[in-house]
């Protein structure tokens, strides 16, 4: 019973396991070990988004809980709407002798492809730290068809 999760192997000498074994043996331990994922996790890194496309508008929801509008830009270009956040939040405390201060500037970003998107009738609010945006679609010239051969 002892040895059904083994000991990190990272930390063993792994010259005298075969030279493709040592990564799987290191993957085993990293999913089984209790930290968590160790990697980049774009769950935890960036903001939601949901996307709603109905026949006359996409309707967007962006979950920014504690994010004000001047610390959100949102911009369009192409077919292309981006959503970016930048926030530099400082905690100073008036004191000389202070024990503890902090400093943190957070930049999350979000692009997303519309297609027969009204970039120019784009409306945008923010209420209660979810931003919710309506862009209604356009009809655009058809760019493909079928020609008779006489």
């Amino acid at each position: 019973m002892t040895g059904l999760i083994p000991f990190n192997r990272r930390n063993a000498d792994l010259a005298r396991v075969g030279a493709g074994l040592g990564e799987f043996y290191n993957m085993l331990d990293d999913f089984f070990s209790d930290n968590g994922l160790q990697s980049r996790n774009l769950l935890k890194d960036t903001f939601k988004i949901d996307i709603e496309e109905t026949d006359s508008e996409y309707r967007i929801e962006a979950e920014l809980p504690g994010i004000s509008k001047d610390e959100i830009d949102l911009a369009a270009q192409d077919d292309n709407l981006s959503i970016s956040v930048n926030r530099e939040e400082e905690t100073d405390k008036n004191e000389k002798n202070y024990i503890h201060r902090e400093r943190r500037f957070t930049s999350m970003s979000r692009r997303v492809r519309l297609a027969n998107a009204n970039l120019n009738a784009i409306k945008a609010k923010l209420e209660d730290g979810i931003l919710s945006i309506t862009i209604p679609k356009e009809e655009k010239a058809i760019s493909s068809r079928k020609i008779a051969i006489e």
